[in-house]
């Protein structure tokens, strides 16, 4: 597992390793049942506190992306489709947004934009 923590970030510590696990889940990087670091492990290397590394394992526990077992560790909880789903449907309504947004920018109609839609879902068949 690979985390890189930006200083420069506005994003919480606790926020960015969060993330980083999440997406390293939902791609793949990370399979059902690998054990993660322990907290305190995480916490040495990434030269941060202990409460920061136990803020991310509760929150990515709270969202059910990792399950802990008392004494032996934390690890990668089984997929829950529909909990990946609901959080690929979130970035997309986003993305969407950023498109209309962008296409009031540049005068794009409806039917312009839904053509640029369609010539895309094509190409990416």
């Amino acid at each position: 597992m690979h985390l890189y923590l930006d200083n420069q970030s506005t994003a919480p510590i606790y926020e960015q390793i969060y993330t980083q696990i999440k997406n390293q889940i939902i791609v793949g990087e990370l399979h059902e049942n690998d054990a993660l670091p322990s907290i305190r492990t995480l916490a040495k290397d990434l030269k941060i506190s202990f409460i920061t590394t136990k803020r991310a394992y509760e929150e990515l526990e709270k969202d059910g992306f990792i399950y802990t077992i008392q004494a032996k560790g934390c690890y990668v909880a089984p997929k829950n489709t529909e909990l990946l789903r609901e959080e690929n449907l979130r970035k997309i309504e986003e993305h969407i947004d950023q498109i209309v947004q962008l296409a009031k920018l540049c005068g794009l109609s409806h039917h312009e934009l839904a053509e640029m839609l369609q010539f895309a879902l094509e190409e990416n068949k």
